[in-house]
């Protein structure tokens, strides 16, 4: 089976199987495996949490972000 094989099989799947393929390749690259990954993501979470909490940072809201967002892609 070639690449172009697969691909074309992957493409044809529905959005969310293609999203766990997607994540399952991902993974597949990284060193670390899933738990970990999800560890890592973890300890980030409470990392910046304790800086919101500590006035160490400023927050924006969801909007601010999204247009931020969509005027860096223009």
């Amino acid at each position: 089976m070639t690449i172009d094989t697969v691909e074309d099989i992957a493409l044809h799947l529905p959005p969310q199987q293609r999203a766990e393929l997607a994540h399952k390749l991902l993974l597949s690259l990284e060193e670390q495996n899933e738990d970990e990954i999800a560890e890592a993501w973890c300890v980030e979470a409470l990392r910046r949490a304790g800086e919101i909490d500590g006035g160490l940072v400023d927050t924006v809201s969801a909007e601010e972000a999204s247009s931020a967002a969509r005027a860096l892609l223009r």
